[in-house]
């Protein structure tokens, strides 16, 4: 059972708040989304990821290198791939440059800043939540643009909505202007003429 410090050699124990934040933090993971993300990076990108051990623990360290997360971004675009070089390595500078790597393509595929893990989230396993959201949005994302690229069962993924872009005429845009001014009323001929509040100053 040596798998189980994967990732936590270089952390001490926590306590008092911090452990409950991280309770709380680890309490977000959801393993039933694990089995469906594993399931779709080993179709999409093929046996040669290989398959993690069950657990959050196993899942890290199935990611924790940028590896199979490359792997998984590059099978998405049906043209250039947009990371050149995969490179396995143990050393965590390099590790961390190719989960970089990842977090940039999957940007330029169109997740949003909002839906992206940090790095330490993943490789220190602060927050695998996190991660989890991030290949989850990557997943709708490849449905809903069915490119021809995705590779698994549509319905694993929630189909995101597409954006209805109009284009409007200066004409429009003017009349719409005049529309919203006569909603909010209009205030000419008012003015503060006649008002009094409290009681007039006295000058003495």
């Amino acid at each position: 059972m040596a798998t189980k410090s994967v990732g936590m050699a270089n952390k001490g124990p926590s306590y008092g708040l911090s452990r409950q934040v991280q309770d709380k933090i680890d309490s977000k993971y959801d393993h039933e989304l694990e089995q469906t993300l594993v399931e779709w990076i080993t179709r999409q990108c093929g046996s040669g990821v290989g398959r993690p051990e069950a657990g959050k623990l196993g899942f890290q360290a199935w990611l924790k290198d940028g590896c199979v997360l490359s792997e998984l971004i590059n099978s998405l675009f049906a043209g250039d791939k947009p990371i050149k070089k995969i490179q396995s390595s143990s050393m965590a500078f390099k590790q961390m440059e190719q989960i970089s790597q990842f977090l940039n393509a999957a940007e330029k595929y169109g997740v949003t800043k909002t839906d992206m893990f940090q790095t330490v989230d993943l490789w220190e396993g602060k927050d695998l939540a996190a991660v989890q959201r991030t290949l989850s949005a990557l997943g709708s994302l490849a449905v809903t643009k069915d490119e021809g690229t995705y590779n698994g069962d549509p319905n694993w993924f929630f189909k995101k909505a597409q954006e209805n872009k109009r284009d409007f005429s200066d004409e429009q845009i003017k009349a719409g202007k005049n529309v919203i001014g006569l909603q909010m009323g209009s205030n000419k001929g008012a003015s503060q003429e006649g008002m009094s509040y409290g009681r007039p100053r006295q000058i003495l």
